[in-house]
């Protein structure tokens, strides 16, 4: 593993910095999340027209960069400094390699084109509250994630007229605004229960979204009912989806990871600025050899974390599956680095108008969609057979 970033990816860096920078400051998040899209069109149209970032892990052959996971955490790292609002992790992130490991060539011909030009949004939307279950983040890949029978989840039903899904799905990222969803499924009845993969329009009949209110706000959310709604089947009905949505997960959690860290630098960076305006005693506060101590804690979580993340991405492009503990690993040095800057930053750093308290729920939001971060590590730990075998110490 060469742990050197190339010039490519030194320039991808560069060139969202400087987008970010100038089109997603403090305020610019907090007038993006009071949309009725939870995000800024007008950005997200810019950062798939200048860098192509909808489609940075998308193959050429579909309008896509064609880049590693490697430079999409890469992105995910400098969207995460700004916390910015964008459908990036539910279209580019989820929804889109799924379109492109199930989907069959004309879907994919269709469908990813659209996404790769920033002109087509995608959402993921499972059933209930067990997003990290279905992506094989914090239980086996198997488990009963979609809601079994027909009081939980959503069930699928052939007509006449083709699909029908009925149900609902919570915790939705981005289905209020996203064109497109892909719903999970029971199918078959109780005799030939299984779980497909469905593709349903956003403004389809049937279709009702409500944006629900999130812990973090610039993580957009929503409740879907499906009643009878319409639904095209991605791939066939032989697909197993569950290999899909774990390999899916290990590196939806290397990109979160990248985003975490992000969002811990920038948080680190911001308070170690203060310090050392903050006088207390007729000197900065930053001079403490006590905050020097709290910071070099943070400063030293932050760098592992950063390293966990990047590595992970290297290895789940080479068939290891360490994400969640890397995604565990982050979300932790996030919660860490942004708590410390509550603390460090005295009263302001408590009020609504700091931008301290948005940092510290995207960790808290992060762990109630995908973790929380020891069950993260403790599903890592019993797939990789740490403990078979160990005795207790008495």
């Amino acid at each position: 593993m060469d742990t050197r970033f190339t010039d490519e990816q030194d320039e991808i860096r560069r060139a969202l910095r400087e987008l970010l920078h100038k089109r997603c400051g403090t305020e610019d998040v907090r007038a993006a999340v009071d949309r009725a899209e939870g995000h800024d069109p007008g950005l997200w149209t810019a950062l798939a027209e200048h860098l192509g970032l909808p489609g940075l892990a998308l193959p050429e052959e579909y309008g896509g960069v064609g880049c590693t996971l490697t430079e999409v955490a890469l992105a995910a790292e400098e969207l995460g400094r700004t916390l910015a609002p964008t459908p990036f992790l539910a279209t580019a992130v989820l929804a889109a390699p799924l379109l492109l490991a199930l989907g069959t060539g004309a879907q994919r011909a269709e469908l990813l084109p659209r996404i790769a030009a920033g002109g087509l949004t995608a959402a993921l939307a499972v059933p209930g509250t067990r997003l990290g279950t279905a992506l094989a983040l914090t239980g086996p890949p198997a488990a009963d994630w979609a809601g079994g029978g027909r009081a939980g989840g959503v069930q699928a039903r052939r007509t006449a007229e083709g699909w029908r899904l009925y149900g609902e799905a919570d915790q939705v990222l981005d289905g209020h605004s996203a064109g497109l969803l892909l719903v999970p499924a029971h199918a078959g009845g109780y005799a030939r229960s299984r779980v497909l993969l469905f593709l349903v329009a956003g403004d389809a009949p049937g279709v009702v979204r409500t944006r629900r209110t999130a812990l973090d706000p610039t993580r957009g959310q929503a409740r879907v009912q499906l009643r009878h709604a319409p639904a095209e089947l991605l791939g066939d009905e032989d697909t197993d989806i569950h290999p899909a949505l774990a390999a899916l997960g290990d590196a939806a959690a290397a990109v979160l990871a990248g985003e975490a860290v992000g969002a811990a630098g920038r948080v680190l960076e911001r308070t170690v600025e203060y310090v050392k305006q903050r006088e207390q005693f007729g000197r900065p506060i930053g001079s403490f050899q006590a905050v020097k101590h709290r910071l070099a804690d943070v400063y030293v979580a932050v760098r592992a974390a950063r390293s966990a993340a990047y590595c992970a991405a290297w290895a789940t492009a080479h068939g290891e599956r360490v994400g969640g503990v890397a995604l565990a690993q982050a979300l932790e040095a996030l919660r860490t680095a942004a708590g410390e800057g509550i603390q460090l930053h005295g009263g302001i750093g408590f009020t609504w108008e700091h931008e301290a308290h948005l940092y510290f729920k995207r960790a808290a939001g992060d762990e109630l969609l995908f973790g929380p971060v020891h069950r993260l590590r403790d599903h890592a730990a019993g797939r990789a057979g740490l403990f078979e075998g160990a005795g207790v110490a008495m």
